[in-house]
């Protein structure tokens, strides 16, 4: 299974969970088998400047990625997620490492939208 995470930099593991998945200047990329991660791999947000509705859910659908673990996204965000097939879960914070461990003893679950839908419909 590959996971993907919003992150503040490229450090892997150790980069921390960015507060919100369209912003996020990386994304860190795990690829889990049972319990423990085969691969780890951080990618540009090449949308991270700007980006419109769908582009962002888009690119995570392009890596293969079957959840996108984040901080927070918009309603719309999370409805364009589970019409790929991807798991959207929000509520994450601190390093990827923490949250990924979190993910997979499933206390890390489920989505709503952000409080603060600046921006978002």
């Amino acid at each position: 299974m590959r996971i993907a995470f919003s992150s503040g930099g490229p450090q892997g593991l150790e980069a921390t969970v960015d507060p919100h998945f369209g912003r996020c200047p990386y994304f860190t990329l795990v690829d889990v088998d049972g319990n423990g991660s085969t691969s780890v791999q951080s990618v540009p947000n090449p949308y991270y400047e700007r980006h419109e509705p769908g582009q962002v859910p888009a690119f995570i659908h392009e890596q293969s990625a079957q959840v996108m673990v984040t901080g927070g996204m918009g309603g719309r965000a999370v409805d364009l997620f589970l019409q790929l097939g991807i798991e959207p879960v929000t509520g994450a914070a601190g390093t990827v490492r923490e949250a990924l461990g979190q993910y997979l003893a499933g206390s890390l679950r489920g989505a709503g939208p952000c409080r603060d839908e600046e921006g978002h419909g």
